[in-house]
């Protein structure tokens, strides 16, 4: 992890309990090989593994379950609870769309064990609300920030963000835009802790 962003983050220590307090989200075109980039994080961080197209994505699951084990980092697998149970990751993280279709979507009854984590993505306060339905132990919130990823889209802003975090009936984590300055001004949000791409592998995350 760049040390001027998990500076940030021990400083004000975001209230998350067991969850963890920063998530590396991979990107196959901002980040090809999130290999480099898992070995650095925190143990005790976690990293989600999108990659949906990847050609060998089993294998890329089980490269990165095996590293995350070593380190003790969480890995989540994005949109396939099979593939989570199947490398034994730590859990699964569902795209908004999976949340719309209830907890049988992802295979609750069959993947949730008592230390499975399940997040979620979610772009609006009804996102949010489907998600803490479907079970999801968290919500990675979107875009807090301007960010490369999605360069056309409406930022939150750190005033809205911190009001759906105290209305959320589940723990939120900022994504978008985050690096050691914009986390900054999520200090007194109520967030779980950050999610990023480019602030924690080196890319760039910010317009």
């Amino acid at each position: 992890m760049r040390g001027n962003l998990a500076d940030e983050i021990r400083r004000f220590k975001p209230a998350g309990g067991a969850l963890p307090s920063v998530i590396l989200v991979t990107d196959s075109v901002r980040l090809p090989d999130p290999r480099v980039a898992v070995r650095k994080l925190a143990p005790g961080s976690a990293v989600i593994l999108r990659h949906y197209d990847h050609p060998e994505r089993a294998a890329l699951a089980r490269d990165l379950a095996e590293i995350c084990r070593q380190r003790r980092i969480k890995l989540l697998i994005a949109g396939d609870w099979r593939l989570a149970v199947a490398v034994g990751a730590a859990g699964v993280h569902l795209p908004e769309r999976m949340t719309r279709r209830g907890p049988i979507a992802w295979g609750a009854s069959a993947a949730k064990k008592p230390e499975f984590l399940v997040t979620a993505a979610a772009h609006s306060r009804a996102a949010i609300e489907r998600a803490a339905r479907s079970g999801c132990d968290a919500v990675l919130l979107s875009p807090v920030f301007q960010t490369a990823s999605h360069p056309g889209a409406k930022a939150l802003g750190p005033l809205r963000f911190a009001l759906w975090c105290r209305n959320s009936r589940v723990p939120i984590y900022a994504l978008g835009g985050i690096d050691a300055k914009t986390a900054r001004r999520l200090k007194d949000s109520g967030f779980a802790g950050i999610a990023a791409i480019g602030a924690l592998a080196g890319v760039p995350t910010t317009l």
